[in-house]
C-alpha cells in the first residue's frame, strides 16, 4: 500500500514536516512539525503549524498521530498545539528517557522535570506497529544520531528524520551525547535492507553543491547507489573515519538550547513561575 505524502518545506530551519495520509480513508499522521521560535526576541509562532491545520481541515482529515522521529536539536515541535487543534497522540522512541537523563542534567531541571517519558502518549520500541486507519505502520530503532531516533515505516514510505538525507548531501552529524557514528552506519544498513523501491523521506534538506532546487524523497535503491557518504557498498570503517572527521567541524546548531529544553518535554514549554512567564535556561560551556 501506497500512502498518500504531502510535504511542508520550512525555510527558517530547512526542515521538512508531513502529513501522511490512508489512502482509503481519511486517516492521517503528521510527522516531525515545526514551531516557529525567533530566538531575538524569544517569541514562538504557528504560522509553520497553522499551514498544517489548513491542509488537514481543507482535505477533512482525521489526525491519528503526532510522530516525532527523535528529539530535534535544529528545531521546536509543535505538536501540543497540533493536538489541541486536530487531535491525535504524541509518539516518540523510547529511549527518549536516555535523552530526558542527559539533558535534564545539562539544563539543572531538577526532581520536577520527570525522565521517564510520560510526557509522550507513546513511546515506541523497536517491532513495534500501529495503525493510521487501514495502514499498518512499523517502527525501527535508527540511532546514531540520537539514541532515540525511530523510522516509520508506512506502506512504500519510510520516514527516517535525520538519519538520512537525500543521497547527495550523505547522513546525519554523530556527536550529540549518545551518538555514535559506528550505531549511525548499523541503522541505516537497517533501512537500506527494505525494498528498494521504498521511498524514504527524509527531515531536512539544505541543497547538496550543485543542486538548485530543495529535495526530500528518495528511494532505497537510490541511496544504495548513490548516497555520498555510504552508498557504493561503503565499508564501516571509512564511514565512521569519514563522519567522526567531519562531525568534528561542524558549528552546534542555531536553536539547539530551546530545541531540547522544549523537545524533550514532548514540544511542552517549562513551567511557568508564580507570575506566568516561561523562561528558557542557557547553561554555559555544558554543549
Amino acid at each position: 500500500m501506497s500512502p498518500d505524502v504531502t510535504a511542508f518545506f520550512d525555510d527558517a530551519t530547512n526542515t521538512i514536516s508531513y502529513v501522511v495520509r490512508d489512502p482509503a480513508g481519511r486517516a492521517c499522521a503528521i510527522i516531525d512539525s515545526v514551531l516557529d521560535f525567533d530566538y531575538a526576541s524569544g517569541r514562538t509562532d504557528t504560522r509553520s503549524a497553522d499551514r498544517i491545520v489548513a491542509h488537514v481541515e481543507a482535505e477533512a482529515l482525521e489526525v491519528q498521530w503526532l510522530l516525532e522521529t527523535h528529539v530535534h536539536a535544529d528545531h521546536l515541535s509543535a505538536a501540543p498545539y497540533l493536538q489541541e487543534r486536530l487531535g491525535g497522540q504524541i509518539g516518540i522512541g523510547e529511549k527518549i528517557r536516555e535523552v530526558q537523563d542527559t539533558f535534564g542534567k545539562v539544563f539543572n531541571e531538577g526532581t520536577e522535570f520527570q525522565r521517564d517519558g510520560s510526557q509522550f502518549d507513546r513511546l515506541f520500541v523497536e517491532g513495534d506497529s500501529f495503525h493510521l486507519g487501514q495502514m499498518r505502520g512499523d517502527v525501527l530503532q535508527t540511532p546514531g544520531h540520537t539514541p532515540a531516533c525511530l523510522t516509520y515505516v508506512l506502506g512504500d514510505a519510510a520516514f527516517v528524520g535525520d538519519t538520512l538525507f537525500m543521497p547527495d548531501f550523505g547522513t546525519a552529524r554523530c556527536d550529540f551525547p549518545g551518538g555514535s557514528s559506528e550505531v549511525l552506519y548499523s541503522s541505516i544498513q537497517k533501512i537500506l535492507s527494505l525494498p528498494d523501491a521504498t521511498r524514504i523521506f527524509v527531515g531536512h534538506d539544505y541543497k547538496a553543491p550543485g543542486r538548485d532546487e530543495y529535495a526530500w524523497e528518495s528511494t532505497v535503491g537510490e541511496q544504495k547507489a548513490k548516497n555520498v557518504h555510504v552508498g557504493a557498498g561503503r565499508d564501516r570503517d571509512s564511514f565512521v573515519k569519514m563522519r567522526d572527521a567531519r562531525d568534528a567541524t561542524l558549528a552546534m546548531p542555531k536553536l539547539i538550547i530551546p530545541s531540547l529544553q522544549i523537545n524533550m518535554r514532548a514540544g511542552r514549554m517549562p513551567p511557568a513561575d508564580d507570575k506566568g512567564d516561561v523562561f528558557l535556561k542557557v547553561p554555559l560551556n555544558k554543549l
